[in-house]
């Protein structure tokens, strides 16, 4: 990879982050100039890291108005929880026992982070650490396919939750993930994928049609705090 490209996937990363864990809501302008100080990147390096995401439908580009965080329509919504539960569901279909024994150590730890984080009040913290689970699940199925699709539709997820969640408590539930991790670990493949599809079924039942409110706070402000 050439220092070009580390450098534009540094910036995709950071935007992506950033609107994973809400700081960027949906239809937030994405000001070049601004983009390029709060990264503190070169401006060539954004534009093209804002086509990325444009065609990975996370940013919306338009002609004489540039770059926004993308506003999933309802549909869009319906069709991105339809597509989670084919990737989900081939993701727990590849978990084996030896697989989920190898990364015993890791699940542990994330669950306890997991656990401390919906203990506490910190939303952002509380939507990273229900997120990671998803994309932790995804690491131990060794399908980096799967991964990738799934990084994306996480965060188009991230944007739809923004929009259509019908309060600000997160809908992902620790209790259900649990579950999940205990099908796999007596090697309950059936049961696992049954609880993941109830599990992503009510998180999209979770969902309505209701508006956003945009953070007042501006782009340098919310990703130089991004993690």
């Amino acid at each position: 990879m050439t220092p070009k490209q580390r450098e534009i996937n540094r910036i995709i990363e950071r935007l992506s982050q950033a609107i994973a864990q809400h700081k960027l809501p949906p239809g937030m302008r994405l000001v070049e100039a601004q983009l390029v100080e709060a990264l503190d990147a070169n401006r060539n390096h954004v534009q093209a890291a804002l086509q990325r995401l444009s065609m990975l439908h996370i940013v919306t580009i338009e002609a004489n108005r540039g770059a926004s965080v993308a506003k999933p329509t309802a549909q869009e919504a319906r069709d991105v929880f339809a597509a989670r539960r084919a990737v989900e569901r081939g993701i727990v279909e590849a978990i084996t026992q030896d697989k989920l024994e190898r990364n015993r150590d890791r699940i542990e730890a994330h669950m306890a982070r997991e656990k401390q984080a919906t203990d506490g009040e910190d939303r952002r913290d509380i939507v990273r650490s229900l997120s990671d689970f998803h994309l932790l699940l995804a690491e131990i199925s060794e399908n980096t396919v799967l991964r990738e699709i799934l990084q994306n539709l996480m965060t188009r997820s991230s944007l739809i939750v923004s929009l259509y969640q019908r309060n600000d408590q997160p809908p992902c539930q620790h209790d259900e993930h649990g579950q999940i991790i205990a099908a796999l670990a007596k090697g309950d493949r059936s049961r696992a994928h049954e609880l993941m599809i109830e599990h992503l079924n009510h998180l999209e039942s979770e969902l309505d049609l209701s508006s956003y409110q945009a953070s007042p706070d501006s782009l340098q402000t919310l990703l130089t705090t991004a993690e």
